[in-house]
């Protein structure tokens, strides 16, 4: 089954184990410079509204009617983080533009032994990017379709998809049971009862395509783990997708009546406010990168090319506070 929690997606599959639950959480965060140096994690910004499509079908184009799923609003050029927020272990592969956001191989929907074209949730709890190796992702930013920023028209000449495609597959709830013991069926980590809003399909609506894709920016370091599990662990005879659909900030205006709370999120900001980033220590082996991610044109290269004059806000962020978030000892007393 899939919901909206808040702003929180979430596919359930009480079917498997009543802990069977991906939650999806997508934040602003900030966009690092991008000039190739890698840097720590920015801090985040709070969760971005998400809609079921089905609540404006008049307003949207047709081909979202066909998908269904959800939409959130982005500014041009902000960044977009992932978080997985639940214990109970999935297989999450994500897409953008229909190209895998691991491998940037063309989007398949089954899993293949040896493949590790996914992430596991419980292990990987934030994705800000594009895996381009070496521990590194170049962050998701939000650019237009049809100028050429997106991994889906660099790879295959075409902007025909846009947004995020996302498709989980949960643990077989033996593998959960070995891996927990007896905390497994416990009711400790259970979500309080809270109503939700069950997504309903709707015919075809009314409108013109609002064209937003996610681009690869500036480099984060960020190790994305392979699965330490193996194939066999994932319950295939189980599976969620859904597809998220980006707007820019006139195009939500257009559609809700809403405009967007916030500005665009600037470094001063950060900085003003002295915000911290962070270091993430994570144990596993990383996911190889197959090297078509790291030769794609980021959004500052591309624009460049473009446009003849260096990528707006780009500068430095200056000193930062940089705090560990890795677990630490802590005196018993």
């Amino acid at each position: 089954m899939l919901t909206l929690h808040g702003t929180t997606l979430s596919f359930d599959f009480p079917e498997v184990h009543k802990k069977a639950r991906c939650g999806i959480k997508f934040s602003r965060t900030l966009r690092v410079p991008d000039d190739s140096r890698p840097f720590l994690w920015p801090p985040l910004l709070g969760q971005l509204p998400v809609h079921p499509v089905d609540d404006h079908l008049d307003r949207l184009p047709a081909a979202w009617g066909l998908h269904g799923g959800v939409f959130l609003p982005m500014y041009q050029s902000e960044a977009l983080s992932l978080y997985f927020p639940e214990s109970y272990p999935f297989a999450v592969k994500v897409g953008a533009g229909k190209i895998n956001v691991i491998t940037g191989e063309p989007w398949q929907s089954e899993l293949i032994p040896g493949h590790h074209d996914y992430v596991v949730s419980s292990e990987n709890r934030f994705l800000d990017g594009f895996n381009v190796g070496e521990q590194q992702v170049r962050q998701f930013v939000a650019m237009p379709l049809g100028e050429g920023y997106t991994p889906e028209e660099q790879l295959t000449g075409h902007a025909e998809y846009g947004g995020l495609q996302i498709l989980v597959y949960p643990m077989k709830v033996e593998a959960f049971r070995d891996l927990y013991g007896a905390r497994a069926d416990s009711d400790a980590e259970d979500w309080d009862e809270v109503p939700r809003v069950n997504f309903m399909r709707g015919g075809p609506p009314k409108g013109q395509q609002p064209e937003m894709g996610l681009a690869p920016g500036g480099v984060v370091k960020q190790k994305t783990v392979r699965d330490c599990y193996g194939y066999d662990a994932w319950d295939q005879t189980q599976r969620g997708r859904c597809f998220v659909h980006l707007l820019n900030s006139q195009q939500y205006h257009a559609v809700t009546g809403t405009k967007l709370p916030y500005p665009p999120p600037q470094r001063r900001d950060f900085r003003n406010r002295h915000l911290p980033w962070f270091h993430h220590y994570r144990e596993g082996e990383p996911v190889e990168d197959t090297g078509i991610l790291a030769k794609l044109a980021s959004v500052a290269t591309w624009f460049k090319a473009k446009h003849g004059q260096p990528l707006p806000d780009n500068d430095p962020p200056g000193p930062v506070e940089i705090r560990p978030i890795e677990a630490r000892s802590v005196r018993s007393g």
